[in-house]
């Protein structure tokens, strides 16, 4: 991070072992990843990743899914402290919103824009603030891996092999070294790891 970049960016996403974010059915395929993610080790992940985040970068078709079904769960007191503590987090954060679609949120305390990710962020971290955390959301993580601008990785690595479905890492993105600095197994073999770019 140079002088005028206070901020750190950060990102993170559950992968299956072939290194894809969803099934072969589509983006809405999360067959391979429904057994895991309320296990224990994603659920301290997930705190993991928010704690230190003051804004949240998200895709439309996440903040859809997300900002409709996390809301009532802030207020769920049977639910899990630790689904409660995010759910709350992301009720009361910062958001932007990437899509070319909308034209205002109609979340509060969001903002749409309708810019490459890179420019937003370079904005965003000259600001005061936490952690800019892109919150499960390829479609602004992999324009910021190509910029080099993910400074943490939080992943969820899950035994499965999916067989087709997006990938994260495709080819042509730079050359980068990544240095682990956490590691959890779960208790049916998820994987819980924190990656810092090596800079």
């Amino acid at each position: 991070m140079t002088t005028q970049d206070n901020r750190r960016v950060t990102a993170n996403l559950s992968l299956t072992m072939d290194g894809r974010y969803n099934g072969p059915g589509g983006p809405a395929d999360f067959a391979a990843f429904a057994p895991y993610v309320t296990s224990e080790a994603a659920r301290d992940h997930m705190t993991r990743m928010w704690e230190s985040a003051t804004t949240a970068l998200l895709g439309r078709v996440n903040a859809e899914g997300f900002l409709g079904y996390w809301p009532p769960v802030a207020e769920d007191e049977e639910a899990d402290p630790r689904d409660r503590g995010y759910a709350k987090w992301l009720v009361d954060v910062e958001k932007v919103v990437f899509s070319s679609t909308l034209t205002e949120a109609p979340w509060e305390r969001a903002r749409v824009v309708n810019a490459p990710a890179a420019d937003v962020v370079a904005e965003l971290r000259t600001q005061e603030g936490g952690d800019i955390l892109v919150n499960s959301s390829a479609s602004v993580i992999k324009p910021l891996l190509a910029a080099d601008l993910v400074d943490r990785l939080y992943l969820m690595i899950f035994p499965e092999i999916a067989g087709g479905g997006q990938r994260l890492l495709e080819d042509g993105l730079p050359a980068t070294s990544w240095k682990l600095t956490h590691q959890e197994t779960g208790a049916m073999g998820e994987m819980a790891m924190v990656y810092d770019r090596a800079r």
